[in-house]
């Protein structure tokens, strides 16, 4: 494919990227919205190539727009220079960023993870926040973790708040699905600890004795973890809290545990 340059909301492959938005698009066509020089740069370097790369005029000359444009069409992708009301209608923003791509989505099967490649690594249950799972696998991608496995009914991390969000670790963190019944079974092949954070537990999380690999499980923004979820742990821990408030935000209480893991 080549570079070329559209002026109109109406054309075939501007409507195809602006419908990338809904999650259903997402799933029929593996495709997800990475905004933003930084993030499509992020993936460049990874070696993920943009299957479109929109950006404006201004950002065309830009060595790094043109290095993600030659990543784009040198492995069959395509290059669009677009106007500003193209760039506002795809990112659904006022003042978009002057680049976006069009990337394939890489989730890692359960059976591809190799737990001792990394120290630590998160299962989060029924995730439901796009902003805290963004901010989940940012956290987890600079901790050194080997990857988020996201069990049961979860928000999508392709969606643009999520890729948002994770500021390019999308891109450099495996991240891997299952239902409930398939992690329960998979973890029976966990060789270091299974790690939750329960109000009932007794053992500080800084004291914890945490074997490598970790897999640290955190529940749902609402109800925490379901009972058979909590079960699968064999080390129970609490991040004791000290004031008024009596409970953590979800990706805060996440990288509270990484660290302490990864300590």
């Amino acid at each position: 494919m080549s570079s070329r340059t559209i002026t109109s909301l109406a054309n075939p492959t501007v409507k195809s990227v602006r419908a990338l938005h809904m999650r259903k698009e997402r799933e029929a066509t593996g495709l997800f919205l990475a905004e933003g020089l930084k993030i499509v740069t992020e993936a460049v370097e990874l070696g993920h190539a943009p299957r479109y790369l929109l950006h404006g005029p201004d950002a065309a000359d830009h060595p790094l727009t043109k290095a993600a444009a030659a990543k784009a069409l040198a492995n069959g992708g395509e290059v669009l220079e677009v106007n500003r009301d193209i760039l506002e209608k795809v990112s659904r923003k006022e003042n978009p960023q002057a680049v976006v791509g069009v990337f394939r989505q890489a989730f890692t099967p359960l059976s591809a993870i190799e737990p001792a490649s990394a120290p630590c690594w998160v299962a989060l249950e029924a995730v439901r926040d796009p902003g805290n799972l963004g901010t989940i696998i940012r956290t987890a991608d600079a901790a050194g973790c080997g990857g988020v496995i996201l069990v049961g009914d979860c928000v999508d991390p392709y969606g643009v708040e999520a890729v948002r969000a994770t500021m390019g670790s999308i891109f450099a963190v495996k991240i891997a699905k299952a239902t409930i019944a398939e992690f329960l079974a998979w973890r029976q092949t966990w060789r270091g600890s299974v790690v939750g954070t329960l109000l009932t537990a007794k053992v500080d999380h800084t004291t914890a004795d945490y074997q490598r690999p970790t897999l640290i499980v955190m529940g749902n923004e609402a109800q925490g973890m379901t009972p058979e979820m909590a079960a699968a742990c064999d080390l129970a821990v609490k991040i004791p809290m000290r004031g008024r408030a009596d409970s953590l935000n979800l990706s805060v209480s996440t990288g509270i545990m990484i660290y302490a893991a990864t300590a």
